[in-house]
């Protein structure tokens, strides 16, 4: 990372961390709820076109080793009392949490440092997640409260807030504004079965039984330097991403249709390393992901992303997109400082009764 970039992104790693007793209260939030037809049971993590607007991502450590088995259960018993109607939420397994399990996800590891990245122990990794999304930011933190309550075997890692501004569904894409003042989400599949490829391990992948249905979440914590951004005229802003700030291509193509980009093969009318030009340089193949983060703010200077995505192998989604980004003109206003890699189980408990029997 380069020294200017040190100094536009410079509030202190440590002064972001979040302490375990932040989040304290009484009550629970559920992992899945049911379908419209009450027989199949709807991820969680996948409900509904746009997110709910608010949400609470807590990472916890197991506070009692050797009791894995037992903390799961209360983890999966706190979650389900209270998910559905003004929440959704799930819990989603870290690396650490299976090490020496024989049935772990395939593709499941500790999230690696990429070029550019700064990762900050006290906000990276842990052996479980626990994503809480309502409709009110007091609703949400109350569920996280309440949850934590029930939860004596864990110990909170890191926490963050999160929230989407002018959330909504356009085209069956979730859209949000991202603190750079762009919309985000137009990369989504525009329908269920869309998300349902790009998100959900399927029986033939190679994944132990209990892991399909369930999905591989990546969760990043990236420090944007807004003031340095916005210093910048929106035409420099809108060839560094690639798109108009209303989401129209810089070639005039509508929000919700696909670009040539073979058609600007020197990059002349979309640059050659603009955000979304190196994150899917082929439109008509977008990278197999879901994408559902939400923006934060904590504090003086210090506001970003919670950078989240759903794929049902690492190395096809994130990890893919995330090397065709390495030297890309965004990369100057952007830190990450956090996150992980986590498994989201599928809904049900058989995954709890077979990593029980371990």
């Amino acid at each position: 990372m380069t020294t200017s970039r040190r100094k536009v992104l410079r509030v202190p790693l440590a002064a972001a961390a979040v302490g375990a007793g932040s989040l304290t209260a009484t009550g629970a939030v559920a992992l899945y709820t049911q379908s419209p037809d009450h027989n199949t049971p709807e991820p969680a993590h996948l409900r509904g076109a746009a997110p709910l607007p608010y949400a609470q991502v807590v990472a916890f450590d197991l506070a009692s080793a050797g009791r894995r088995a037992e903390a799961l259960r209360a983890a999966h018993d706190a979650v389900t009392a209270i998910d559905g109607g003004k929440y959704a939420a799930w819990l989603a397994l870290g690396d650490s949490i299976l090490a020496g399990s024989a049935s772990r996800p395939r593709r499941l590891k500790r999230m690696p440092s990429f070029a550019g990245d700064v990762l900050d122990s006290s906000q990276s990794h842990g052996d479980l997640l626990l994503q809480i999304t309502g409709a009110s930011a007091s609703g949400a933190r109350q569920a996280a409260a309440r949850a934590l309550a029930l939860l004596p075997q864990w110990r909170v890692r890191w926490r963050l807030d999160g929230n989407r501004p002018e959330t909504r569904s356009e085209h069956g894409q979730g859209l949000a504004r991202n603190p750079f003042h762009f919309t985000e989400g137009y990369g989504n599949p525009a329908s269920p079965a869309g998300i349902t490829e790009r998100a959900i391990v399927t029986a033939d992948q190679g994944e132990p039984s209990w892991a399909v249905g369930g999905s591989y979440q990546v969760i990043r914590i990236i420090r944007l330097a807004t003031d340095f951004w916005d210093r910048d005229s929106v035409a420099a802003q809108e060839r560094i991403i690639g798109r108009r700030r209303d989401g129209r291509w810089l070639d005039g193509t509508p929000s919700d249709e696909r670009p040539v980009f073979t058609a600007d093969a020197l990059g002349k009318i979309t640059p050659l390393d603009a955000h979304v030009r190196r994150a899917a340089p082929d439109r008509r193949s977008p990278p197999p992901l879901v994408r559902r983060g939400y923006n934060y703010r904590r504090g003086t200077g210090d506001q970003g992303l919670v950078f989240s995505c759903f794929q049902r192998d690492l190395e096809k989604g994130f990890e893919a997109v995330q090397a065709r980004l390495e030297g890309e003109a965004m990369a100057k206003y952007t830190l990450t400082v956090g996150g992980g890699y986590f498994f989201v189980p599928p809904p049900g408990n058989t995954w709890l009764d077979t990593l029980a029997k371990e």
